[in-house]
């Protein structure tokens, strides 16, 4: 079989897919492992630890080690606990929440902000209740739980980002945003 220069030059792109989907598949591997982890703790009657709700956060790549630090500051053992009972009983799911649509929540909330619409619109009233939803399945409804992970990013977004350059008070523009949404919400 004689090969054209065309069906070549495909090779070397070929190669590199190969070698990222290797990459994927050895980064959910890690996730996988570290989720089993958490739910290992659960299944046999106990909370997950703070540190195996981490591990499995960073192996995400949404959360630094120092995040660990950060929520301890503002949360007790015990509702430590209780955050990792309800992540867990997320389960597979908690990934695409925590990594896909929460952030996607905030960057269309972000975009509705900065093009001038206001908070009492009801793109963003819909954006800030289903945020809310989030925070309660996460959270268990406990809303002490909810504002010590909040006072948490608002300390230390670097930490819970993974985001190195993020800074505090970077969102509060945003979240002020956001909270003017949710009383309307309330307003209801």
């Amino acid at each position: 079989m004689h090969l054209t220069w065309r069906e070549d030059a495909r090779w070397p792109h070929d190669r590199f897919h190969l070698e990222s989907v290797e990459a994927h598949l050895a980064a959910l591997t890690v996730l996988r492992d570290r989720l089993v982890r958490v739910e290992e703790e659960v299944a046999g009657g106990g909370a997950p630890t703070a540190a195996a709700l981490f591990d499995a956060l960073r192996a995400t790549g949404a959360a630094s080690p120092g995040a660990d630090e950060a929520v301890r500051r503002h949360l007790d053992d015990d509702q430590l606990r209780a955050l990792g009972v309800h992540g867990a009983a997320a389960g597979p799911a908690a990934h695409y929440l925590l990594e896909i649509e929460w952030p996607g929540l905030y960057r269309r909330a972000e975009e509705l902000r900065t093009s001038g619409i206001p908070s009492a619109d009801p793109r963003v009233r819909t954006l800030a209740a289903r945020m809310d939803e989030l925070s309660a399945l996460f959270s268990g409804g406990d809303r002490s739980i909810s504002a010590g992970v909040r006072a948490a990013w608002h300390e230390d977004p670097a930490a819970l980002s993974g985001d190195t350059a993020a800074r505090p008070g970077q969102w509060d523009g945003l979240a002020d945003y956001l909270d003017a949404a949710k009383a309307q919400n309330g307003a209801r």
